[in-house]
């Protein structure tokens, strides 16, 4: 699989997406470089990381639905919820939790996950753009090359991702610090005030925020109010994110 399947080509959602031109060509800095977060974003895995980290939980004596996961996880690390399911089950999860989890996960995104509509025309497209873009994202790099693999994409990410997960084993942080976000601009010696993020949560859209990035909040099946609140401005459909930042770089 090269790609996702071709979308109808449509403009953009008017109820959700008016003021995003506006907004883009109001920048005094133009956009250097797009920096795309993974799950959510290039890729539809977010339903099934919920099932599996339901799963887990579970087995630990919190009885949490994937739903609940995904409204008190979205856009967190596995790092970052550590904490937060030991208060819930007063004990220590030990050393070693994570990365089972990253194990028993990256075994089932290796079979199981599709692309997200129009996200492979949306890299193709910033790629004619002239733009450099890397994807900047909490799971690991196990888990994103498993990924990227099922679907087809190794060879078109190569060299472009960044793991948070990695930045926390060197002693950083993960969404919602801005740590993920400056390690790509650093890698493309672009200054952050130059980076647009796309991104899907609101942990993501504040670290783009705190790494002083734009951001535009992919909302395939919301109104995005929660991301304008933190102070992304909402789109879709994903395919026509080129066209939006045509003229703006």
């Amino acid at each position: 699989m090269n790609s996702d399947p071709t979308p109808v080509m449509v403009g953009l959602d008017p109820t959700m997406t008016g003021g995003v031109r506006t907004y883009l060509s109001a920048r005094t800095t133009p956009i250097r470089m797009v920096i795309f977060d993974c799950d959510g974003v290039l890729i539809d895995s977010e339903a099934l990381c919920d099932r599996v980290v339901s799963a887990c939980i579970t087995e630990l004596g919190w009885t949490i639905a994937p739903e609940e996961c995904h409204l008190r996880f979205l856009g967190l690390s596995f790092h970052d919820m550590v904490p937060m399911i030991e208060a819930r089950i007063g004990r220590s999860l030990g050393p070693g939790w994570v990365d089972r989890v990253v194990q028993r996960l990256t075994a089932i995104l290796a079979t199981g996950v599709e692309p997200i509509q129009g996200a492979h025309q949306a890299l193709t497209g910033i790629t004619a753009l002239g733009l450099p873009w890397r994807i900047a994202s909490n799971s690991s790099h196990t888990e994103m090359a498993a990924k990227f693999a099922c679907v087809g994409w190794s060879d078109l990410v190569r060299d472009r991702v960044h793991s948070a997960h990695e930045i926390i084993l060197r002693g950083g942080r993960g969404k919602p610090a801005p740590d993920v976000f400056l390690e790509a601009a650093a890698a493309e010696n672009i200054d952050p005030a130059h980076c647009v993020v796309i991104e899907d949560s609101v942990a993501g859209a504040t670290a783009a925020r705190e790494a002083g990035m734009a951001c535009l909040g992919f909302s395939a099946d919301h109104d995005g109010a929660a991301l304008r609140a933190v102070g992304a401005i909402p789109f879709r459909p994903m395919h026509a994110l080129p066209e939006l930042l045509k003229g703006v770089s």
